[in-house]
């Protein structure tokens, strides 16, 4: 259940999955109970001081550009990630030096602003990927994704050595978002809570992982930033 709660400036989204249990009574086949059964809860209880925490949680405010971004359905919320299904995309990219790092952005960035085979501009949207490939870190690559329209057939070849376009088939990822400045250090801690929770929850998280950048960190204020760190899942499926 996703619901948009207008009356604050920033229309926060508040997310809620779990499962509903429903009462039918046999001699009129009309439903008399109804229960909801938050997965970001435990308490469960028709009012819970937990719940009404963790739908205060869900009111701060994250800043996401008015930007295309690449689609998601959210199947699971807990209380510290979520668990999404992406659609396919198409990222341009290039070789990075750290998570948190941003060697490689301008190369990727003067792609889409014209520095391509046919001088075409392309919308910029959000967010900026970097990707570690391995679990000591030792490959990443800084990636922007390019608007869902756009096919590899159609979008022009890069002509920089070293930025390619490869095209992500999607998945099954968990996400834990935060907000301030993503150094490397606080993206390792938050990578490695995600991770644990991940494997306590009975999960198969796969080695590599992802971070996410969804602003200018120029003309952004910290505490509202948006960032992520994401892991791609196997074997997943809703109970």
């Amino acid at each position: 259940m996703v619901m948009k709660f207008i009356l604050l400036p920033w229309k926060p989204e508040l997310v809620f999955t779990g499962t509903s249990v429903m009462g039918v009574n046999p001699e009129t086949n009309k439903f008399n109970s109804h229960v909801d059964y938050w997965d970001s809860i435990k308490n469960n209880d028709y009012f819970s001081v937990e719940g009404l925490l963790e739908v205060i949680k869900q009111l701060r405010i994250y800043k996401t550009p008015d930007l295309e971004t690449p689609s998601y359905q959210i199947l699971r919320r807990t209380a510290t990630y979520e668990v999404r299904k992406y659609d396919p995309f198409i990222v341009v990219e290039t070789e990075g030096d750290k998570l948190a790092g941003n060697r490689g952005f301008n190369d990727v960035a003067g792609y889409i602003f014209g520095k391509n085979s046919a001088t075409e501009k392309i919308p910029m949207t959000t967010p900026v990927f970097t990707q570690a490939f391995d679990a000591e870190k030792s490959k990443v690559s800084i990636q922007i994704v390019l608007p869902s329209d756009k096919s590899l057939s159609s979008l022009p070849a890069p002509n920089q050595e070293g930025i390619s376009l490869r095209k992500t088939e999607g998945g099954i990822a968990a996400a834990l978002k935060f907000s301030g400045k993503p150094t490397d250090d606080v993206v390792r801690e938050k990578e490695k809570q995600l991770r644990s929770s991940l494997i306590k929850d009975g999960l198969k998280p796969q080695s590599d992982c992802m971070l996410a950048r969804y602003n200018d960190p120029g003309r952004t204020w910290k505490f509202i930033m948006r960032n992520e760190v994401l892991i791609w899942l196997e074997d997943f499926k809703l109970d």
